[in-house]
């Protein structure tokens, strides 16, 4: 467990990831994307498994930052490459919908 002291000048960055709208769901995994593009650049989705976080570049979708394990990895590209579009869209319209996981 982490603990955060609420009174850090770091704390924005903690309440801004747990208050990003969930995009998607799928085995045990959670698709997050926030939305204030200026702060965040280039375009990217958040991936959550378990202890493990993970940042995707949209449109290469690379992990750009973070650790997965490999199959939650390889889950994660696979949705994301049938989504890509619609990710890039959201980012670019700053609109949220969810999107249908892997079946």
């Amino acid at each position: 467990m982490r603990i955060i002291n609420i009174h850090s000048p770091d704390i924005k960055q903690y309440q801004e990831f747990y208050t990003m709208p969930i995009i998607a769901r799928f085995y045990g995994i959670i698709i997050k994307m926030f939305f204030i593009q200026s702060e965040h650049q280039p375009p990217h989705f958040h991936a959550i498994y378990g202890e493990y976080n993970a940042i995707f570049a949209i449109e290469s979708l690379e992990m750009i930052e973070g650790d997965l394990p490999k199959r939650a990895y390889a889950f994660i590209a696979e949705w994301a490459q049938e989504h890509q579009q619609e990710l890039l869209d959201m980012w670019n319209t700053q609109e949220f919908k969810q999107l249908p996981g892997l079946e």
